[in-house]
């Protein structure tokens, strides 16, 4: 059944595999182009280098006028992200625009890890952390990119 949502994510399925974000990628699931898994590996030159990241992307029949739900598989600590995975990122919420497709969401995803909004925080202690002492955030941000390789 060929839907415009359905439509839309072949096209920014080719168009990812053509051109694919630098430290990004993702694909349908076997049998259903409406869930996604994608892969976020941690940029280089941040404390985030070196980890591989798992999320899952939902897309509604909506798509692309509505965003998909996006969630880390992965364990993460990161201020704008929930304890469940949920993102805490504008333009997954009420900046979302049609304009923006799958690479642009997880080129989105992968700079907030580097460059965090503590003032809309997910996760409070992070947040807080991120803030008052840096040096214990990035080691705690070093413990989930090390468990990321396990998994």
């Amino acid at each position: 059944m060929s839907t415009p949502a359905r439509r839309r994510l072949i096209r920014d399925f080719k168009k990812l595999q053509q051109d694919p974000p630098s430290g990004c990628s993702g694909a349908p699931c076997e049998n259903d182009i409406m869930r996604w898994n994608a892969v976020i590996l941690g940029p280089e030159d941040s404390i985030w280098e070196g980890g591989t990241f798992k999320l899952t992307f939902q897309f509604t029949e909506d798509y692309p006028n509505k965003p998909p739900t996006v969630k880390f598989i992965s364990k993460m600590y990161h201020p704008n992200i929930y304890s469940d995975g949920s993102i805490c990122l504008d333009i997954l919420q009420n900046q979302w625009s049609p304009i923006y497709d799958i690479s642009a969401i997880l080129t989105s995803i992968q700079s907030l890890l580097c460059d965090p909004n503590p003032n809309s925080p997910a996760n409070s202690e992070a947040a807080r952390l991120y803030q008052e002492n840096r040096r214990e955030y990035d080691r705690r941000v070093q413990e989930v990119v090390e468990e990321s390789w396990k998994g």
